[in-house]
């Protein structure tokens, strides 16, 4: 049997961020939803505990050459990662509705 590898999933600051704001945002109509759809995201990153390849390389940045973010979906949701030896890096969690290269070129010009 082959033995499953171990890695550490870690929240940067940014990525804590977004989630703050997702969470309060919807909690200002529905606190039952917003913390339903924490766990939901909190879970789903979870999973990366064991499979990290399990995303998809995020296609907006593939197109310009960048490859080592990946991405799960959590409808309307997209967790945005990368792998670094043992660990899993959540960089952003950002709503698929909205454009990711606007909204990775304003943080940029921060």
């Amino acid at each position: 049997m082959a033995e499953t590898k171990s890695y550490q999933v870690l929240w940067t600051h940014t990525a804590q961020q977004d989630l703050i704001e997702i969470i309060d945002y919807i909690a200002q109509d529905n606190i039952v939803d917003a913390l339903a759809i924490l766990q939901k995201l909190e879970t789903k990153a979870a999973l990366l505990i064991t499979l990290p390849n399990r995303g998809r390389i995020v296609p907006e940045l593939l197109h310009t050459g960048i490859s080592q973010y990946r991405e799960l979906i959590s409808a309307p949701w997209r967790i945005i990662y990368r792998i670094e030896n043992r660990q899993v890096l959540v960089m952003a969690v950002l709503d698929s509705r909205r454009d990711l290269q606007t909204v990775l070129l304003g943080r940029l010009a921060r």
